[in-house]
């Protein structure tokens, strides 16, 4: 067995008694890619606890992307994977592209003919999403086979259907369906590596706000301006990194023709709420280093001197806030610095035209 196949069931026996079926999970790099590799260990159980065939179920993992924009047709998704050419009972295929039906997000597309499923893992939402792929992956191999015991309990009824030319469309469960499809769409640009990409920024960023710390000016903004104006503050520090980010990197999507703008909307709004996730936890990072530095190298007395006034934590709480909005300011220069992949990594579109290349390629090399 490869060290990417899983398979659980019944070992006692001849191989003619425990019939065997076996599931390709094929995956977009990244997050799908991270998630099928987790399905691939739990789905053998499950499925064999709902089998009444108590066959040996084996699930495989392979890394490819094939399709190269999110509403290509279904038929077109089969012919690119060509699940009759592999040796899998069953195929289903991960993708992180927001698929939809006109506005309405499509978790799955499944050809019982073809013994192959299309999975959208951008429409199941940004919450406890292996649990719901998962659930999708298990109702698409139950349509397959034929087998509705398969499939969880309830499924059927949370993910309406309808027939499409090339087999049966499932969408996603009433209710916030386009909130849904954004929060996983921001869920699949995984915010936390921004963060952690961005380490030149931080470093950047800290030592602005180590630098204006040393000003008694400083000290004396923070102590009078207020609630209101510190939140200003940090509302334009925050904006000002998200907007050079975008700008610096050329993450805006622009729409080449009308019927793609509402795609682009989309994609530029994940983008930017994803960013504005990603320097949030960036300035919270900068406020708890710069509240650690103003506390070691500011004494209470010589604060307390320059503000005229006795001192407490607040005061060292009011000027990190402060420190942290200025850094952020000066971060958003430092981000110039980074490495384009740590930040392309966060947008849609971007990640959508490097699809576009890599299936270009390989559809080169096919000819």
């Amino acid at each position: 067995m490869s060290g990417n196949e899983h398979d659980q069931g019944p070992r006692a026996g001849p191989p003619e008694i425990a019939e065997a079926v076996s599931v390709l999970l094929i995956a977009d790099p990244g997050k799908p890619t991270a998630l099928a590799h987790k399905l691939a260990k739990k789905l053998p159980e499950r499925l064999r606890h709902r089998d009444r065939n108590e066959r040996r179920w084996t699930v495989s993992v392979r890394s490819e992307p094939y399709l190269s924009d999110e509403q290509a047709d279904f038929a077109d998704a089969i012919d690119a994977v060509e699940p009759s050419s592999e040796n899998d009972d069953v195929v289903v295929y991960l993708t992180d592209l927001p698929r939809r039906d006109d506005t309405v997000p499509v978790v799955a597309d499944v050809s019982a003919a073809h013994l192959f499923a299309l999975v959208s893992i951008a429409a199941v939402g940004g919450i406890r999403i292996e649990d719901r792929v998962r659930a999708v992956a298990e109702l698409a191999i139950a349509f397959v086979l034929g087998e509705p015991t398969l499939a969880p309990a309830g499924a059927q009824r949370r993910f309406p259907s309808q027939q499409i030319d090339s087999g049966t469309r499932y969408f996603a469960p009433r209710g916030l369906r386009r909130l849904r499809l954004l929060s996983g769409m921001v869920r699949a640009n995984r915010p936390w590596r921004l963060v952690t990409g961005l380490s030149k920024v931080l470093v950047g960023a800290f030592a602005t706000g180590a630098f204006a710390l040393a000003t008694n000016t400083i000290w004396q903004f923070a102590d009078t301006m207020g609630p209101w104006r510190m939140s200003a503050a940090t509302s334009l520090s925050i904006t000002a990194m998200v907007l050079w980010l975008v700008l610096d990197h050329q993450l805006w999507e622009r729409p080449t023709s009308p019927n793609e703008r509402e795609r682009s909307v989309l994609y530029n709004t994940a983008t930017v709420v994803t960013l504005v996730i990603g320097v949030l936890v960036l300035h919270v990072a900068l406020f708890g280093l710069l509240l650690l530095t103003a506390s070691i190298a500011l004494p209470p007395p010589l604060l307390s001197s320059t503000l005229g006034h006795a001192v407490s934590f607040s005061d060292y709480l009011t000027l990190a806030w402060l420190l942290a909005s200025i850094a952020t300011l000066g971060g958003a220069l430092g981000s110039g610095l980074e490495d384009d992949t740590a930040v392309t990594d966060a947008a849609y579109g971007i990640r959508q035209r490097q699809r576009i290349e890599q299936t270009q390629k390989r559809s080169t090399k096919a000819q």
